[in-house]
């Protein structure tokens, strides 16, 4: 009998040690969240799809932080900066020659120099226009690359910069190009397509929000950049509107794909791989109808 409590206590013991550890290791449901806590679960209630976001937070912290979206937004300031007041006309509010003749910017009879196609989105047309696409970039990009990282929002980004200048030089061939409105509406295409597609699984009235604010924000910019495009009397070149279509077809295409495959592989998605191939052609065609068929000015 004295053998069979002896033996037995040492079980007590070690089962009560096992709950005390697993009360110890349970979490502590009545802790308040912090700052960084409440925004991450923001972030994920914004830009996931219910079923995501216990994945998300599980993962989410801010390393790396978002470091592209920053680092572009701050270049694109550094140069606005620069012809703004190192080269002061009237550049605060328009247009002026010192823009034109920056070496940054698109201009059809300066298409040989192949890194305008790029270059141009570091350059603005005053500061509404600066300030726009900053507030834009930021408010989408710092939440797209907390959840996606720096490289999908970055290669979403770059293509619609990309798309933007080359459907420009197709589409508007006379007209010159700045600011970095394609990547702003590759963000936008991106985020939108989201939006729609997972809107049954996004709270209602959050997502009605989203899509209505959107929809407001392209409408109004759009019809800014036709009014600059075609009934500004400003003497000299004309700005193209043409990238904000490149942009948002760019973003509704791959960056709908990019978007939408969190805690997914790429290289998997067939998806992705048909967006890579037509942007591709895009581009090459492109190439082809600047060099053959409507050669620098």
């Amino acid at each position: 009998m004295e053998e069979e409590i002896d033996q037995g206590q040492p079980l007590r013991e070690d089962k009560d040690e096992t709950w005390r550890r697993s009360d110890e290791e349970q979490p502590d449901t009545d802790r308040k969240m912090g700052c960084c806590e409440k925004f991450q679960q923001s972030v994920s209630k914004w830009m996931l799809p219910e079923g995501l976001r216990s994945t998300y937070l599980e993962r989410a912290n801010c390393c790396p932080p978002p470091i592209f979206i920053i680092l572009i937004s701050i270049a694109e300031l550094a140069v606005f900066i620069y012809y703004a007041v190192w080269k002061p006309k009237k550049y605060w509010v328009t247009l002026d020659e010192s823009l034109w003749s920056s070496p940054l910017t698109y201009k059809p009879g300066s298409r040989h120099e192949a890194w305008r196609f790029v270059s141009y989105m570091f350059v603005h047309s005053g500061v509404e226009h600066i300030v726009g696409n900053l507030v834009m970039q930021l408010l989408l990009g710092i939440p797209l690359e907390l959840v996606h990282k720096g490289f999908e929002v970055g290669m979403v980004y770059m293509a619609g910069v990309i798309a933007g200048s080359l459907a420009s030089s197709i589409f508007d061939p006379l007209s010159a190009l700045v600011g970095a409105s394609g990547g702003v509406y590759a963000l936008i295409g991106g985020y939108f397509m989201n939006a729609v597609v997972n809107f049954r699984e996004m709270i209602p009235l959050l997502g009605v929000f989203r899509i209505v604010t959107i929809v407001f924000i392209v409408c109004a910019d759009f019809g800014f950049a036709f009014y600059r495009r075609f009934a500004a009397t400003d003497e000299g070149y004309h700005v193209s509107f043409v990238a904000h279509f490149g942009g948002i077809v760019a973003g509704m295409s791959i960056g709908y794909v990019f978007f939408s495959a969190y805690s997914q592989k790429l290289l998997k998605d067939p998806r992705f791989w048909i967006c890579i191939v037509g942007f591709v052609i895009f581009i090459i065609f492109a190439v082809l109808f600047n060099v053959f068929f409507f050669p620098a000015l």
